[in-house]
């Protein structure tokens, strides 16, 4: 029994256009999953190593990244900075941003000390909490930055006691004219802040599984193309060997 199977040109090429855009494609979210699988093993092993000890040498970005770091000094009340749009359970709220400077050093350290929720009536209103004074030891996670929301139109200026979507720790050491180590503290340690500054910090969302799920859509819709390139063309091929039969 011969089966028959009509080639066409332009079908075949918009085909292997499909094929080749899903294969590269699925494969780019495949290596996105991977890098995400990296930042994991790296937050994981970053817990369990020692914590660094932050003092007047900068620490690099990538030897801090994620890693548990502990500073001793005191906390710089007049340069607060209160990020927007951060919700906690529902609630809407800030983060709290505020310089920490490292015991006999001019360097600092930016830290996010906790989530503050927003006046209902004043959005404006910062509701007071408490900040210890003198020499203190705290502790937190190293970030890069304290996250990202979007920002539509112009941001105000970034100055002391200011409300604002984002600031980036470059923004602040110019702002303030503060040295600061080139990261953001997520503190984790008690201070006596605890119940009015809430440091649930949420897990980050790495979102492998997104890129997982993308990556089989991609790779479905050029196995699809395929297929439905050869069930057309076998299609076509038997309706024109039945005509020639007649």
């Amino acid at each position: 029994m011969r089966i028959g199977f009509r080639f066409k040109a332009v079908p075949f090429i918009a085909t292997l256009l499909l094929v080749i855009l899903g294969i590269a494609l699925g494969r780019w979210q495949d290596g996105r999953a991977d890098e995400k699988m990296a930042v994991a093993a790296e937050l994981a092993g970053g817990s369990a190593a020692a914590p660094l000890v932050a003092g007047a040498a900068p620490i690099a970005p990538a030897e801090a990244q994620f890693r548990r770091v502990s500073a001793t000094g005191t906390f710089i009340t007049g340069w607060p900075v209160y990020l927007d749009n951060r919700p906690h359970a529902g609630r809407a709220g800030f983060y709290v941003l505020m310089p920490f400077r490292i015991e006999g050093t001019a360097m600092h350290v930016l830290v996010a000390r906790g989530w503050l929720p927003r006046d209902a009536a004043d959005r404006l209103r910062i509701a007071p909490y408490p900040t210890p004074a003198g020499t203190v030891t705290i502790e937190g996670v190293a970030k890069p930055n304290a996250g990202h929301v979007m920002e539509l139109g112009e941001a105000p200026p970034l100055v002391a006691g200011a409300i604002v979507q984002n600031a980036a720790v470059a923004q602040v050491a110019a702002a303030s004219g503060l040295q600061l180590h080139p990261f953001v503290l997520e503190q984790t340690s008690a201070d006596g802040s605890e119940g009015v500054l809430l440091r649930d910090w949420p897990a980050p969302d790495l979102g492998v599984d997104k890129h997982r799920g993308y990556a089989f859509q991609w790779y479905a819709l050029a196995l699809t193309a395929l297929m439905f390139f050869i069930i057309s063309g076998l299609r076509s091929g038997k309706s024109s060997g039945t005509k020639t039969n007649q």
